[in-house]
């Protein structure tokens, strides 16, 4: 008969998982090779890692986040929040921030929130603090505002987003001087005024564009016509085109964007009306496609690569400082790239 006093059975209790022990057998390698391996060091062998990567995955193994903070310092994991990837500057500005982490030996954990609402991005940034991140980088928290967004405290937060400074380090492309210097090219080159084909009306750089290239015309005494807006599509850019092309009042178009400049650019050819000779045409991006469209685009060049860089420095100047650099602002200048879609108008 059992004895009542007698310790319970460890039926039930949980077994600990694998251990770097257990990997190290299952690869013929040393407890400290399979530690290198699982804290990023650069100095393991590429089939050595693969032989370490390949026994954690056959096990069920995971490097312990909390055990490596500890002895590191940190985790090395940057967590970021971003909204429609589908587009060109967020999908370009998280490129630059992984490739920025990845020189400093971090990695980059992504949370693609369905709406820029405050609710939104407040949630996702509460569900990657709960993964072992050293800093936080929002890439356009659109609708959000800086009183709204609900942060965690003494996590470092940088943001690509102009409105959040003076509350957090803010990186951004200098929006208002590429749109001024795309105005007053197309006025230099003759033309009476200039049409916009804008992006979204939720858009934070949509209207910072189109408030600025209203604002540069009647600085110069210009007429300022009715805003065209598309989704920053080139399908969009078409359907505004095909309007557009009807107006023959219209001689320069500045658009949002490169992708509407290329379907506005199409719309104008179906309809007879030749760039540059009839309308001349600015992009705003200068993705790689801009240069191939025919005749090559003029446009207004954003240095994505760079805002991703310089939103990295920021956030590990934090993380290595432990204080947060709430009035930092860095503005990445903007470039007019002239090509052929731009001429002076006919007589």
């Amino acid at each position: 008969m059992p004895d009542d006093d007698a310790p319970a059975p460890a039926r039930g209790r949980r077994r600990p998982g694998p251990s770097i022990g257990d990997v190290a057998r299952l690869a013929g390698l040393s407890p400290q090779t399979v530690s290198r391996v699982s804290t990023g060091a650069l100095n393991v062998r590429p089939e050595t890692r693969q032989r370490v990567l390949d026994a954690m995955e056959q096990l069920g193994y995971s490097p312990n986040n909390a055990a490596r903070a500890l002895r590191y310092g940190s985790f090395k994991t940057i967590g970021l929040v971003a909204h429609r990837l589908s587009r060109t500057g967020e999908a370009r500005t998280m490129d630059g921030v992984v490739e920025a982490a990845r020189r400093a030996g971090y990695t980059v954990t992504l949370v693609d929130v369905e709406t820029p609402s405050s609710a939104d991005v407040s949630a996702a940034v509460q569900r990657l603090t709960h993964q072992s991140i050293d800093g936080l980088v929002i890439i356009r928290a659109e609708d959000a505002t800086p009183t709204a967004l609900a942060l965690p405290p003494r996590v470092p937060v940088v943001v690509s987003d102009s409105r959040f400074v003076g509350h957090h380090p803010a990186v951004g492309a200098d929006q208002v001087a590429g749109t001024i210097a795309a105005v007053a090219h197309l006025l230099e080159l003759g033309h009476r005024t200039v049409h916009h084909l804008a992006g979204p009306a939720d858009s934070n750089p949509a209207q910072m564009r189109a408030d600025t290239w209203a604002a540069t015309l009647r600085a110069a005494g210009r007429v300022v016509p009715p805003v065209a807006r598309g989704d920053w599509s080139a399908r969009s850019g078409y359907e505004q085109g095909l309007a557009i092309a009807a107006d023959p009042d219209v001689s320069a178009v500045l658009c949002a964007n490169d992708e509407m400049a290329a379907g506005l650019m199409r719309a104008l050819s179906e309809r007879g009306r030749r760039v540059p000779e009839d309308v001349s045409v600015v992009g705003f991006d200068d993705i790689p496609l801009a240069d191939y469209l025919w005749p090559p685009l003029t446009t207004v060049r954003q240095d994505f690569a760079e805002i991703g860089q310089r939103l990295v420095e920021l956030l590990l100047r934090q993380i290595d400082a432990g204080h947060a650099l709430d009035d930092e602002h860095v503005l990445v200048p903007t470039t007019l790239v002239v090509r052929s879609s731009t001429a002076a108008p006919r007589a």
